[in-house]
């Protein structure tokens, strides 16, 4: 929180000087009434006195006060506030290595499950297009809200040789670049996916590069335990994530780099990436917010007041 007309906080001060001097009063009253008076006496005189509660109007009261104080200097806070529109390009690896089981039932299963709920949950009005890759890479979905368009997408996936994760990059800017209108485009992510290294096409840092360029940031998923085996032609073969290249394309385009070696984790990973998208920090000034309950705690202070005491305070 910070505070747009800060000079007003010092009046804080004189907040902290009457919570003192309160202190001190009811010190001296205690010590007074047990010097003068017998504690038998008091007893018959005020055998139901209202305790704790005779403090409650003036801590009420000094809370309304503290409330103007802050009122008055204009406080502003960060707060999350829904996207207007933005278009998300999902690239997912169909290459073989997406076939081994280290993740219950299957790598590629468990992406697809987390990829279907994640597109679900954006937003209606994002356009969302689908990228699938293995040694080539093909928008298989270009940018669209019809979301039915891109889950009917998942039911044809089909695993192939390779993995060219640059080319996916860039077949994935070439269709949010398609996808503008060309007047005040809107942001743009790509989320992409994978489980192994770049083996052919476009070197990654180029990819990188040219995303950085077009202003549209990779976020990345390197997704599989490091002991996963997949079998290619007999024989198994490991194909542990490659961490350290997905995370230097999503540094290198200005986005995210995740690891998620479950389906849970996998899940959680997308639930990120959905909200730092589908949501934008702004400053807004809550000082309406503040005199609000500085009126109630002078509603409070009036009200134990009347109900204790017979007056206001």
């Amino acid at each position: 929180m910070r505070f747009l007309s800060p000079g007003w906080l010092a009046l804080l001060a004189v907040v902290a000087a009457l919570i003192v001097a309160y202190v001190v009063v009811q010190r001296r009253r205690s010590r007074y009434a047990v010097r003068f008076a017998a504690l038998p006496l008091l007893e018959r005189v005020m055998p139901h006195g209202p305790g704790w509660r005779r403090h409650l109007p003036a801590v009420a009261f000094l809370l309304t006060i503290a409330g103007l104080v802050l009122g008055m200097a204009r406080p502003v806070m960060e707060v999350q506030v829904p996207r207007e529109r933005a278009t998300i390009v999902v690239a997912v690896d169909v290459s073989m290595s997406m076939g081994a089981q280290d993740v219950t039932p299957s790598r590629i299963a468990a992406a697809v499950t987390a990829a279907r709920q994640f597109v679900a949950e954006l937003p209606e009005a994002f356009p969302v297009g689908l990228v699938l890759f293995s040694g080539t890479s093909a928008v298989t979905v270009p940018p669209t809200p019809d979301r039915a368009a891109v889950t009917a997408a998942f039911d044809r996936i089909s695993l192939g040789s390779g993995t060219a994760i640059g080319d996916a990059v860039l077949a994935s800017v070439e269709a949010v670049r398609s996808s503008d209108d060309g007047a005040d485009p809107p942001p743009a992510r790509i989320v992409l996916l994978s489980d192994g290294a770049n083996t052919t096409g476009t070197p990654i840092p180029d990819a990188a590069a040219e995303a950085a360029a077009a202003g549209v940031p990779v976020s990345t998923i390197a997704y599989g335990t490091p002991t996963g085996t997949t079998t290619v032609n007999g024989e198994s073969v490991r194909v542990p994530a490659d961490i350290e290249a997905l995370a230097g394309l999503a540094a290198g385009s200005g986005g995210l780099a995740y690891r998620a070696e479950t389906a849970a984790e996998l899940e959680a990973v997308y639930a990120d990436i959905g909200s730092s998208i589908g949501f934008r920090t702004e400053e807004r000034e809550v000082t309406s917010a503040m005199l609000a309950a500085a009126l109630l705690a002078a509603l409070v202070a009036a009200a134990g007041s009347l109900a204790w005491f017979s007056r206001l305070p």
